[in-house]
């Protein structure tokens, strides 16, 4: 049996689940606006690893979101998965959030864009083709009238920006899936068995998040 532990944090939802043979089992999540990773990540990697009656021990790795998405969320996930990678001495799993997210959509033609909400009318994005393989590269963009007008046939718009996105994604073949919002979990397992199988692991010494931006650090305003 090869138990792995995933964790996603890089949305508003903190999303844990184990897995067994890249079987999600148990799953624990919620989405809050106050992000309560911090709070909530290690209660819920308890629940789920007392539910399984196992142990620590029992983990073949721990894998987690890798971004791109919140700066604080990615950095709880990541602490912590390496925390128990350090003391567990097992594997570390680096799992692209946009292609989990883009995994929850069932439709079997036409493409893909997962986009999280970055700020203003800047998205995080890539796009997938109806084989959910990667066709455009991630990246930071304004949305704007053009975004992703060279593709051709029913494109599929899945995220937390709907709400600002469809005031400028009008075309006729742009469908919004809103209730594909956030990233979870429970999607992480096949992936992270398939790295885990390909020996794909990280350097847990030396492992970063994929933040795709620099973090901007404001100073509060004098009084």
């Amino acid at each position: 049996m090869s138990y792995i532990l995933n964790i996603e944090t890089a949305t508003k939802n903190c999303s844990v689940s184990l897995s067994n043979n890249g079987q999600t089992i148990a799953c624990r999540e919620i989405a809050e606006e106050g992000y309560s990773h911090a709070e909530r990540l290690h209660v819920f990697i308890e629940e789920l690893i007392n539910e399984a009656g196992i142990s620590f021990k029992n983990l073949a790795a721990v894998a987690v979101s890798q971004g791109p998405g919140s700066y604080t969320g990615l950095r709880i996930g990541v602490s912590a998965a390496k925390g128990l990678c350090f003391a567990l001495n097992i594997p570390l799993i680096a799992v692209d959030t946009l292609q989990v997210l883009a995994s929850q959509v069932t439709q079997t033609e036409g493409y893909i864009v997962p986009m999280l909400d970055a700020r203003r009318m800047e998205v995080y994005s890539a796009v997938y083709d109806s084989s959910k393989q990667l066709a455009r590269v991630i990246k930071a963009e304004i949305i704007d009238e053009t975004s992703f007008e060279e593709l051709q046939g029913t494109v599929y718009l899945v995220g937390d920006c709907a709400e600002k996105c469809k005031t400028v994604l009008t075309k006729s073949n742009f469908v919004f899936l809103e209730d594909v919002k956030f990233p979870s979990a429970k999607d992480m397992s096949s992936f992270s068995f398939e790295k885990f199988q390909n020996l794909d692991t990280e350097d847990v010494a030396y492992f970063e998040p994929y933040y795709l931006k620099d973090f901007m650090v404001t100073t509060p305003k004098a009084k």
